[in-house]
């Protein structure tokens, strides 16, 4: 897969909730091939920040383009093709099956009135096994537990086989099997399929492990932006989370699951 190297840009981007500002003029920018932890406090600004450069979020002031040209000029459908994403799992009340739901990630890419194609059954296919998800296939969304929707949110994002994935937050309420299967199929998409995947995370060792970059944000501004190891500072876990870390500082002997052990492997 073959892009251009600027995926997303965003310059000064400020939005304003009433009297109360979230984000000020906040800039970054992220490439294809690259997996972007956006990482923060509670209320940071991240949340909206994704919405933002999604269109789903107004703006004060700044710009955000994606592959270059601006946000404001993609239409629609081809917005829908281009960017993918996996929101917070939420309550849906919807009792849609579960392949069907993953297949709405296939609507951007089917012409008005017309059936599903071959493709669009392979990629809806290969996005569940992805996901691990097959197993629930017949099942009804409204029947999987937390944890299993957010798997199925995922699937339904990797349908749209987009260049540019955002997810907010997809391994909450996962256990540590899935947390760290979910993150390797992620970092697979940047490296492997050359796309931009930017992801919410508060678990500050698996962004250290998986992501190229950390976008650290504090009252709705960067605090820290770069490589994982110069934001994962000491000083910035204090200013940004109140906390101080005791003991070894260099996250990798914090005690977390390190691989997945697959079933041949007792």
């Amino acid at each position: 897969m073959t892009h251009p190297a600027s995926a997303l840009t965003i310059e000064s981007v400020s939005v304003r909730r009433g009297a109360a500002s979230v984000l000020s003029s906040v800039s970054t920018n992220a490439h294809y091939g690259e997996l972007i932890g956006l990482i923060g406090p509670n209320g940071a600004g991240k949340t909206t920040l994704l919405r933002a450069a999604m269109g789903l979020q107004s703006m004060e002031s700044g710009q955000i383009r994606l592959g270059g040209k601006d946000l404001a000029d993609w239409g629609a459908r081809a917005l829908g093709r281009h960017l993918a994403y996996v929101p917070q799992s939420g309550g849906e009340a919807w009792p849609i099956r579960v392949d069907r739901f993953v297949a709405l990630g296939r609507l951007p890419h089917l012409e008005p009135w017309r059936n599903p194609r071959p493709t669009d059954a392979q990629a809806v296919d290969a996005a569940m096994k992805a996901a691990d998800v097959t197993e629930f296939a017949n099942r009804p969304v409204t029947a999987l537990s937390g944890g299993e929707r957010a798997r199925v949110h995922l699937a339904r994002a990797l349908a749209v086989e987009a260049p540019i994935l955002f997810a907010d937050e997809p391994i909450a309420g996962l256990d540590p099997y899935h947390q760290l299967h979910v993150m390797e199929i992620l970092r697979r998409q940047a490296v492997e399929d050359q796309r931009c995947v930017v992801v919410v995370l508060h678990d500050l060792t698996l962004a250290h492990r998986f992501c190229d970059r950390l976008v650290l944000l504090k009252d709705g501004r960067i605090y820290a932006d770069g490589p994982p190891d110069t934001v994962l500072t000491p000083q910035a876990l204090k200013d940004a989370y109140s906390v101080v870390p005791a003991g070894p500082v260099d996250l990798a002997d914090i005690v977390l699951p390190w691989s997945r052990m697959m079933p041949s492997d007792g």
